[in-house]
């Protein structure tokens, strides 16, 4: 029989194999060697079990079944596989030296996100609203924080490189979250008017979406090192947080300046000529009428922005500007990859909330306008 949802089975059948044939932990004697390979199957764990179980009931959901059964199995199965990850390292740490590590391998990365977008994949057929979505989110996300509380991933590589730098992380977290925040508020405070600007004077866009795109065709690091000079010559420290913020706020200009002149000018002309008939001066125009209508276009590069400096900010790690950035070079620098994914995973979900929220954001103020 046919599978009625190939992308279901498909996804099934990819975490299957990872999980079958790859490297679902790997095993090292310390933080510096890759270490060997530990298969899910071969660790002594019930939850291997129930791993395969979950992965027949979404095979023949995949072939037949509501998108909802998908969505709880899904969501089941994820969670369970990230148990299993701490439940082996558990078991295989148990005994060993100290300086025994267990990190995740290729297999548990490749088999969650088959499974993240299996649940993606449900939520999408079952066309479910923003609520829907906040709460699949919700119960993974608190899920997985109730594992962390009870200690199931103690033992992983990626947590004892955090225990050794508690301290340091909060504050680079910090620091990382600030340094994003300050430079997308001036994005914002500068872009802004800047595509309003445009969206009056049309003639003039060429000239400054030119300039604009030039800036995005520079490397991130190029950036960094060329505003050292300039800004050292003004008495400004050439490293540090001020020149991170300065290349961050030019690289987000263009998605902000972009986006709110195509909110701007997105607005029917036919409300807008209603709304003058109906006496509104160009500013009650402007506040009532083009900026609600045009705020979900705006929001959705306020989305492209918040994501980028996110992930930019890692790189101004390079010029002092701390952040999360710094775990990650420590990390090059001293070939443990657990220390690089310290920095690394939580960019990454600082990044996908960052995105989340602002599209749920976006999806609210659409319907509204609706």
């Amino acid at each position: 029989m046919m599978p009625r949802h190939r992308v279901l089975f498909v996804l099934v059948l990819a975490a299957i194999a990872c999980c079958a044939l790859g490297g679902f932990v790997n095993e090292a004697p310390n933080r510096l060697v890759s270490g060997q390979p530990i298969m899910l199957w071969q660790a002594d764990t019930g939850l291997s079990v129930g791993l395969a179980i979950l992965a027949a009931a979404l095979l023949a959901l995949s072939i037949r079944g509501p998108a909802i059964a998908a969505l709880i199995v899904g969501t089941a199965g994820l969670l369970l596989l990230v148990a299993a990850a701490g439940h082996m390292a558990t078991s295989l740490t148990a005994g060993a030296p100290p300086a025994a590590r267990v990190s995740l391998g290729w297999a548990f990365w490749a088999s969650g996100f088959c499974l993240a977008m299996s649940v993606v994949d449900a939520l999408q057929r079952m066309r479910a609203g923003y609520l829907r979505v906040l709460a699949t989110a919700l119960v993974i996300v608190g899920a997985i924080v109730a594992l962390v509380f009870t200690g199931t991933f103690d033992a992983l590589s990626i947590a004892r490189e955090y225990v050794a730098r508690r301290g340091e992380f909060a504050a680079e977290l910090v620091r990382h979250c600030m340094l994003v925040a300050i430079a997308v508020l001036l994005a914002v405070v500068i872009g802004a008017p800047l595509g309003l600007y445009v969206s009056r004077r049309p003639q003039r866009s060429s000239g400054i979406f030119g300039a604009l795109n030039l800036l995005q065709t520079i490397p991130s690091v190029a950036l960094f090192g060329i505003l050292i000079a300039p800004l050292s010559a003004l008495g400004v420290g050439g490293i540090g947080a001020v020149p991170a913020i300065i290349a961050l706020v030019l690289y987000s200009l263009l998605p902000v300046v972009r986006n709110t002149e195509a909110g701007i000018v997105g607005v029917d002309p036919g409300v807008i000529d209603a709304a003058r008939g109906m006496g509104l001066t160009s500013a009650q125009i402007l506040w009532r009428i083009e900026l609600p209508l045009g705020l979900p276009v705006f929001l959705a590069g306020l989305r492209i922005v918040t994501v980028q400096a996110i992930g930019l900010t890692i790189v101004a790690a390079l010029i002092g500007a701390g952040g999360l950035g710094s775990f990650v070079f420590q990390g090059i620098g001293q070939y443990a990859i657990d220390l690089v994914l310290l920095g690394a995973l939580p960019t990454i979900g600082l990044a996908l909330a960052a995105d989340f929220v602002l599209s749920l954001l976006a999806a609210f103020f659409e319907r509204s306008r609706a």
